[in-house]
């Protein structure tokens, strides 16, 4: 039996999919509140149990005859309110989840992210042995992450069997217009600028093979950064704006107008009550150069990646059917 955590998500949905695909059988969770995704309406052998991350007795209950996790469930949000109880949430979560695989011999896949990993040296490629500096870190999420990462590799200290995969941005067409799936949405609205940063991309395909592909292995120990290419945001939203058809953002924003732009946004909330825009750690990111290694995970399971642009032109058909 595998168990999938936070299969009501994008990634979580598209790992259970392949798992069912592949003859597994499979149990979700979910929480009370969450809707089961379009993409597994059709799977009705996979097995839906309630069991929110923070509650043990639930987990205890969800991992009963279970041998393999893919842990995909975490909070996402870039609120600034959400912050504090976002990592204790998130890293709770996982902490009661690595000590009930500790306990059953159950082995893990951890879903990390890049935003838990490090910066390189400028010009250099960023690798899995790069680690993020939480004592200089103001992204919650990036900390979470972080954090939820020190668990599992607690956990493996004591005898956990466990990979841990850093993803990059994930993109797909089943994200539709939450997620990645807003900047598509938002150069189709007509956007006008871009940033001159750069960020590693990758196809949710990928990503739920490359996590399947590791649990088949007996490696254990690890951590593998889930990137198919690097791309800077002038050549992504161009091609996504012909995707669509239309023309692509003419302007470049400086750095410093994303500064005064996030300071604008959260004057904008303080008036309106509403959530900003941007935010400081999100302008900040945009002008970022940050370029991913993925040899060592090509290494391992000899995965090659779906390309980019066949990725976005999927997702632009789909979101103008």
């Amino acid at each position: 039996m595998v168990l999938v955590t936070g299969a009501t998500g994008f990634l979580g949905s598209e790992v259970a999919r392949q798992l069912v695909d592949k003859g597994e059988t499979v149990r979700c969770t979910r929480r009370a509140s969450s809707i089961i995704p379009a993409l597994l309406i059709p799977y009705p052998q996979i097995e839906w149990v309630e069991a929110d991350m923070m509650d043990i007795f639930a987990l205890e209950d969800a991992l009963e005859s279970v041998d393999h996790v893919y842990h995909c469930a975490a909070w996402v949000s870039l609120k600034q309110k959400d912050k504090e109880p976002m990592i204790h949430t998130n890293v709770k979560g996982t902490a009661n989840l690595v000590n009930l695989c500790l306990g059953r011999d159950i082995r893990l896949v951890h879903v990390s992210s890049i935003a838990a990993i490090g910066v390189a040296k400028p010009g250099e490629l960023i690798t899995e042995n790069h680690h993020l500096d939480i004592a200089t870190e103001n992204d919650g999420y990036a900390i979470s992450k972080l954090e939820s990462e020190m668990e599992v590799w607690r956990g493996i200290a004591e005898g956990l069997d466990a990979v841990i995969v850093n993803p990059s941005l994930i993109i797909g067409a089943n994200a539709g217009i939450l997620g990645s799936g807003q900047l598509f949405e938002t150069v189709r609205k007509g956007l006008k600028i871009y940033t001159e940063g750069t960020a590693g991309f990758v196809d949710v395909e990928d990503v739920a093979k490359c996590m399947i592909a590791l649990m088949e292995t007996d490696i254990t120990e690890q951590r593998y950064i889930l990137s198919a290419e690097n791309r800077d945001y002038k050549q992504l939203t161009a091609e996504i704006a012909q995707g669509f058809g239309i023309k692509p953002p003419p302007f470049v924003a400086k750095p410093w107008m994303m500064e005064v732009a996030w300071r604008a946004a959260r004057l904008a909330s303080f008036i309106t009550g509403k959530t900003p825009a941007i935010d400081k750690v999100a302008a900040q990111a945009s002008t970022q150069i940050r370029n991913f290694d993925n040899s060592k995970i090509k290494a391992a399971i000899g995965i090659e990646f779906k390309p980019i642009s066949k990725s976005i032109l999927e997702i632009c058909r789909r979101l103008a059917s």
